[in-house]
C-alpha cells in the first residue's frame, strides 16, 4: 500500500506522516509540501492513498486531487482541512474519506481503513469484489479494452473507434451506414467510402479474433453489435446503479470521441 500526504506546513506533514507509520498501514509513505511534486511522484510512481491538505499555495488540494485522479484513476483521496466549509466541495468529488485539523489517530485509522477496502473491492478495473474480469471495457476518461488488466493495442485508431462505438450503443444493432455516420461525420457514404469503412471492420474482426475475444462482436446481415453479457464494462456497471462506479465517474466519457458527448452528459445528469 503505498500512501503519499500532501501539505504545505512542514510540521503538519511530518505529524500527519508519523500517524501513518505508527498505524501501520502503509508498506510506503512519501510526504510532499509541494502540490506539484506530490502530482509528479503520483505520474510516475502512482499511490493508493492520497492525503491531501485542501488549502494550499499554487495549486489546492481540490485541484491536485482533480489532477491526481487523471493521473491515476484507482487513488482513493482522503482530504485534510482546518475549515468544515470545504467539506461540501470534498462531498461533491466522491472522496475517500475527509479529516479535520488536527487530525486524531483513531479518525485517520478509520478513514484509511475505509479507503484500503474501497480499494480492494475495485482493483485496477474497478469490479466489485476485488475480482478482475478478463475482459473488461473502459469507457471513463479514454476508451480502453482490457484482458487481464492489460490495454489491448489496436493496429487501427478506426477499427478501436468503431467498438467504442458499438459499446457506447449498449448492445444495440447499427447498420453500416449508422456507423460510419458517427465515425466520419459529415462525410457522404459514397461507394467507395464503403470500401474503406468494410476495411475497417475487417480489422476489427481481425484485431479481436488475434486477442482471442471475439465473442464480444456479432455481427449479423450487415448490422453489427457487441455482446454485452461476454465482457464487464463500467459505463454498463453506472446504468445498472452499482453505487462504486458511479462515485467513480469524474465527468469524462470516452473523451477521445466527438460522438460521445451526448452520452456523457446524459451521465453527468444521473450522478450529479
Amino acid at each position: 500500500m503505498k500512501i503519499i500526504c500532501v501539505d504545505d506546513e512542514k510540521l503538519i506533514l511530518d505529524d500527519n506522516i508519523t500517524l501513518i507509520n505508527e498505524l501501520g498501514v502503509g508498506d510506503e509513505v512519501e510526504g510532499f509540501t509541494s502540490a506539484l511534486k506530490a502530482l509528479d511522484y503520483v505520474k510516475y510512481k502512482g499511490a493508493d492513498i492520497a492525503l491531501l491538505d485542501i488549502d494550499m499555495p499554487d495549486m489546492n488540494g481540490l485541484m491536485l486531487a482533480a489532477k491526481i485522479k487523471e493521473a491515476s484513476p484507482h487513488t482513493a483521496i482522503i482530504f485534510l482541512t482546518g475549515f468544515s466549509e470545504h467539506a461540501l466541495k470534498a462531498i461533491e468529488m466522491h472522496a475517500s474519506g475527509y479529516l479535520m485539523k488536527p487530525v486524531s489517530k483513531s479518525k485517520l485509522k478509520e478513514e484509511l481503513d475505509y479507503a484500503m477496502e474501497s480499494l480492494k473491492k475495485s482493483e485496477d478495473t474497478g469490479v466489485a469484489g476485488g475480482e478482475r474480469e478478463h475482459i473488461f471495457i473502459q469507457t471513463f476518461g479514454n476508451f480502453d479494452v482490457l484482458i487481464d488488466g492489460e490495454a489491448l493495442h489496436f493496429s487501427s485508431a478506426k477499427a478501436k473507434e468503431l467498438l467504442a462505438y458499438l459499446v457506447d450503443r449498449q448492445g444495440a444493432s447499427v447498420t453500416r451506414a449508422e456507423a460510419f455516420a458517427a465515425l466520419y461525420e459529415d462525410e457522404d457514404y459514397s461507394r467507395s467510402k464503403q470500401k474503406v469503412f468494410d476495411v475497417v471492420v475487417r480489422r476489427l474482426k481481425a484485431q479481436l479474433k488475434e486477442a482471442g475475444i471475439e465473442e464480444i462482436f456479432d455481427m449479423q446481415r450487415g448490422s453489427m453489435s457487441v455482446v454485452k453479457d461476454k465482457f464487464g464494462c463500467d459505463l454498463y456497471r453506472f446504468l445498472d446503479g452499482d453505487l462504486h462506479t458511479i462515485n467513480a465517474y469524474r465527468g469524462e466519457y470516452m473523451s477521445n470521441y466527438g460522438w460521445a458527448m451526448f452520452t456523457e452528459g446524459l451521465l453527468s445528469q444521473e450522478k450529479y
